[in-house]
């Protein structure tokens, strides 16, 4: 017996939800390649400005500051505004702090530049998820966030690479110059393919930031912070382990780095898909497995082999981590939810601080290169901890009701 087809409307109107989710995507594919290839490009941009690498490595630590710093402010003062105005303001900003980077001419101007660009980082993921989530019916909500945010996984794997070499080849403010052709490519399409949306009936300042007051969001972004530190005492030193410890050439090192990228944007996938599922016990499953598998490191990392597995299989756990962190600060910040989603990119480059930190220490104790691997497996059990009393305390409160799906 023939099966009918879908209607042409129900087809239509699927693509266009497709289409705005790529659309979201492509930004934050930008911001993942911005973000991280000054970090590749590091010995080209200090002799471009004149000084020395470690202080041209400030202008990595001035984009995590204005992350940190832009996505609450910007997710507060910006509550009110129309979603997709809003994110083509924030793409905006992005394109002429990305211009700026490309142009500046000396060591202080590029760390301003980098500020800038930023700024509007964890906004845009803030508000992309919303309109991501608000596209599709509930039980997909996961998968269409975790669409979004594989932009920043691919930009890993694919993006970092390509900008990287174009720097090399072409000089560092070319790498920039590619940033801001994404930057223009997400304007366009963003403008072209996302539907228009109203901001959170009552939102305000007030109301965003009232999602400080409570415990459940801040329960949830001590998880991220420390817990998800763990992963970057590891990632913050991949290159030593891989070379001192593993015993493999510098030429491996970028081979370990693809094994990290293909694990994350493996795990953006599958952490979409269990939030659909379950997105607590999801958030305290990533949690424990990323504690068990930094804890199974130290003894992986002696041949090439098993180190590449293992960062293969920790970059996917901590890519579930971070899917569902930011639907958990969705859900608990109630009317606040664009705050809530901004600030998990706040407390993930908190965490990378908080990681390289403190796997330097321990090496600087003289502890070895595998010492960053146990330590980070503490800190996720601490972030385990946090989780427990996150759900103690959840079993005591009444189910909150999600303005989203209110009438």
């Amino acid at each position: 017996m023939a099966t009918s087809s879908p209607p042409a409307e129900a087809l239509s109107s699927r693509r266009r939800v497709v289409a705005a989710i790529v659309a979201l995507a492509v930004g934050s594919f930008a911001i993942g390649t911005t973000e991280f290839v000054t970090m590749g490009l590091l010995p080209e941009i200090a002799q471009g400005v004149s000084v020395d690498i470690p202080t041209a490595g400030h202008v990595i630590s001035a984009y995590a500051l204005g992350v940190v710093i832009g996505a609450p402010l910007i997710a507060a003062l910006g509550a009110r505004l129309p979603r997709r105005g809003l994110l083509l303001g924030l793409m905006g900003a992005f394109l002429v702090g990305n211009v700026l980077s490309a142009m500046a001419a000396g060591n202080t101007t590029l760390l301003l530049a980098r500020f800038v660009s930023g700024l509007p980082h964890g906004a845009y993921f803030g508000v992309a998820s919303l309109v991501a989530a608000s596209l599709v019916p509930p039980a997909l909500r996961g998968r269409a966030v975790s669409s979004v945010m594989l932009g920043l996984s691919v930009a890993n794997v694919a993006g970092v690479p390509a900008a990287t070499w174009l720097g090399q080849e072409l000089g560092w403010r070319s790498a920039y110059w590619a940033v801001v052709a994404l930057a223009a490519l997400t304007l366009a399409a963003v403008a072209a393919v996302v539907p228009p949306s109203a901001a959170e009936p009552g939102a305000s300042v007030a109301t965003e930031l009232g999602a400080l007051r409570r415990p459940q969001v801040l329960l949830t972004l001590a998880v991220a912070v420390v817990g998800f530190g763990g992963m970057f005492a590891v990632y913050s030193y991949i290159a030593p382990l891989t070379t001192d410890v593993a015993g493999l050439s510098r030429g491996a090192v970028p081979w370990i780095l693809l094994a990290f990228g293909v694990g994350g944007v493996a795990g953006t996938v599958l952490g979409g898909r269990l939030a659909d599922v379950a997105l607590f016990p999801s958030l305290v499953g990533g949690m424990a497995a990323t504690a068990v598998l930094l804890a199974l490191l130290p003894l992986a990392s002696g041949a090439g082999v098993t180190l590449a597995a293992g960062v293969f299989l920790l970059a996917a756990a901590g890519s579930v981590l971070v899917v569902c962190l930011q639907l958990r600060l969705m859900e608990v910040a109630v009317e606040a939810r664009m705050l809530g989603a901004a600030l998990n990119h706040s407390a993930l480059n908190a965490a990378n601080a908080l990681g390289a930190w403190v796997g330097g220490a321990v090496i600087a104790a003289g502890l070895g290169y595998r010492a960053p691997a146990l330590v980070g497996a503490g800190l996720a059990v601490v972030g385990l901890l946090i989780l427990a009393v996150s759900a103690a305390l959840r079993r005591r409160e009444p189910a909150a009701k999600d303005p989203a799906t209110a009438s």
